[in-house]
């Protein structure tokens, strides 16, 4: 009998190696773009909606402005993004992609086909592990 107090039983750890791993392998793929992991994220969110506020890209990958500020930072330190005071809300600061930041997105096309060879899983299993790990993330963050 077991009292369930062993890394085989828990789910916390297949997640954690499993994000580790995953970040170790895009870390080479996004050095060739001069990127983070957590900087690709932020320009996945920008590539999809430009011209959003500080507010929405936190909302959006769950970040606190504490956490993203540097991020932002330091794309705009490479020519990224660029911020900008709100016309209409001095309070709201407004992030940008710079004519570089749009033109990386080509060159960052290949990394998801990459990322999926990579995985070794189906498209099938992709999709269902993505939809698993949503619920599991609602689940686990509703109030």
């Amino acid at each position: 009998m077991t009292d369930g107090l062993t890394l085989d039983e828990q789910l916390c750890f297949p997640l954690y190696a499993a994000s580790r791993a995953m970040t170790a392998v895009y870390r080479p793929k996004l050095e060739r773009l001069g990127l983070t992991y957590p900087q690709y994220l932020v320009m996945l969110a920008l590539w999809e909606r430009d011209a959003q506020s500080v507010g929405e890209l936190g909302k959006v990958l769950d970040l606190d402005s504490g956490t993203l500020s540097p991020l932002l930072k330091r794309l705009e330190a490479t020519g990224y993004i660029e911020r900008h005071r709100a016309v209409d809300d001095e309070r709201r600061v407004d992030i940008v992609l710079t004519e570089h930041g749009r033109s990386v997105r080509a060159e960052a096309c290949r990394i998801p086909a990459e990322m999926a060879e990579s995985a070794g899983l189906s498209p099938a299993e992709i999709t269902t592990l993505r939809a698993l790990l949503r619920t599991l993330t609602e689940s686990l963050t509703e109030k």
